[in-house]
């Protein structure tokens, strides 16, 4: 992790950060884990934000109030999936969360230096540092994801016998400043489950990988 310039880029009206060799954050979830208006209102908030980034003036202070509100806007998202009580949660499933977590791993040390993933029953997180390519460029978190996403969601589908959509379009991402918010994020993910009752302590979720430990 290092500090960098202030970089954006924009899909499907989420704002996203990426300074190369940046770590991330990363929550996918499942098609239609959030009500729409909820989800909407969501974009909202979001697309208010990115204007009052864009409207400061100073690069500085853009960075500065980007990074704030990135993390705001990333509680927002996951405080809502977390209390979700209703939609799909095809996850739970366990040949679709063994074959999710295979797929984690298998881009290990070649698309990303994995540091932690916990994969609930309607989403998934992951902790991650891009991987610069041969040409020293690294790929972008909207391109790594969509190879991600695009593998799973077809292999689920064809275990589950379905046709339908798996993923939301919309992933979210925060890209973690420093040493210390990356183990507050760490001990986040790995606790996932512990903190939705699932299991008493993190080691005793399967679908939960740590490289170092919380």
């Amino acid at each position: 992790m290092c500090p960098t310039e202030y970089s954006r880029y924009y899909t499907r009206h989420l704002p996203h950060l990426q300074p190369e060799g940046a770590t991330f954050f990363v929550t996918c979830r499942l098609a239609g884990t959030i009500p729409n208006h909820v989800r909407l209102a969501l974009l909202e908030e979001a697309e208010h934000d990115l204007q009052s980034i864009d409207s400061l003036p100073d690069p500085v202070e853009q960075q500065r109030e980007a990074y704030v509100r990135h993390r705001k806007a990333f509680v927002r998202w996951d405080a809502v999936l977390n209390s979700a009580s209703v939609g799909p949660k095809w996850l739970r499933d366990e040949r679709v969360a063994q074959m999710v977590a295979d797929s984690l791993r298998h881009r290990q040390d070649t698309i990303w230096s994995l540091m932690a993933y916990c994969i609930m029953p309607n989403h998934v997180h992951i902790v991650f540092t891009p991987i610069a390519g041969p040409d020293g460029r690294y790929p972008t978190v909207t391109s790594i994801l969509q190879s991600f996403k695009g593998y799973t969601a077809y292999n689920a589908n064809r275990l589950l016998g379905q046709h339908e959509g798996f993923w939301q379009h919309e992933s979210y991402d925060h890209w973690v400043r420093d040493e210390d918010e990356l183990a507050r994020i760490v001990a986040y993910v790995v606790n996932n489950p512990v903190k939705a009752g699932l299991v008493e302590r993190w080691e005793d979720w399967p679908w939960t990988y740590c490289k170092e430990g919380p």
